[in-house]
């Protein structure tokens, strides 16, 4: 099988400004305590590989392996890892739900806010679970975008988070995909009582935080992969989205403004 939904954020720099935030403190933090010094790790769906640089220190003595489907953004955690002088991490192009590596090849295997964007994450966590060693983990971690929270209660941040949901479900994802990992897990053949189901929140409240925020929001509403799809799908309209994106911006400056972004994970030992 191969990939078959459509990555709904695209890689549009408004989208990267969030994916180089993530590190594996605010975004792995959960797999931390199991790490062990040689281990060999898999990131599937690596993305600009902050992350992935990230957990290669967590492993000096072993090595990571950066893998995304796209090819270009491989390359951009390779110069990521050049310049911060990582020397332990090896780059991969390929598919989540058909891996290029023979059975047990790593100790850990790691996908992060992937299994959302992915046309059958019950296969790709089989495919995970394949290439990892006995006694090892495979872990994941996604969002649950019709669980976001915020105040104040802007006027059309709701309208925002259904029409992204109904573009995400059209593309072939799952936006509420963190609330299913545990059950997407049993369906992959996992043992229940070897997985531990856990979650995790982004807050942005900060001045700078939520400017930052609501910034790149405002922009990737209309110069995204999220637009294009969501109107040549007929979802929503250009006009839609500009309004919503001076919804994200009125909502940015807000006092009091709070956003909350939770994430299910699970760590499923093999």
């Amino acid at each position: 099988m191969a990939e078959s939904a459509t990555y709904t954020h695209g890689h549009h720099a408004s989208v990267l400004r969030s994916h180089t935030w993530r590190t594996a403190l605010n975004s792995a933090q959960f797999i931390l305590p199991h790490l062990r010094l040689d281990m060999h790790i898999l990131d599937v769906g690596c993305g600009p590989g902050t992350i992935t640089a990230d957990l290669a220190t967590y492993v000096p003595q072993g090595k990571i392996t950066a893998l995304d489907y796209e090819s270009k953004i491989v390359e951009q955690a390779r110069q990521l890892a050049e310049q911060r002088g990582v020397k332990n991490m090896e780059f991969a192009q390929g598919d989540i739900h058909k891996l290029q590596y023979a059975d047990a090849t790593f100790d850990v295997v790691f996908a992060h806010q992937v299994l959302q964007h992915v046309g059958d994450p019950i296969m790709a966590l089989k495919e995970m679970k394949r290439v990892t060693k006995p006694g090892g983990f495979v872990a994941a971690r996604d969002s649950d975008y019709e669980a976001f929270t915020w105040f104040p209660d802007t006027p059309g941040l709701k309208q925002w988070q259904s029409t992204y949901c109904a573009v995400a479900s059209a593309n072939g994802g799952d936006p509420a995909a963190g609330r299913k990992l545990h059950f997407w897990a049993r369906k992959a053949g996992f043992e229940m009582d070897k997985v531990t189901r856990t979650a995790s929140v982004w807050v942005y409240s900060t001045e700078e935080e939520v400017d930052w925020w609501s910034g790149l929001w405002a922009e990737r509403i209309v110069a995204s992969a999220f637009a294009k799809t969501g109107i040549g799908k007929g979802i929503v309209s250009m006009e839609e989205l500009e309004r919503l994106a001076g919804v994200w911006r009125s909502w940015g400056q807000e006092e009091d403004a709070w956003f909350g972004v939770p994430s299910g994970e699970i760590l499923c030992r093999v």
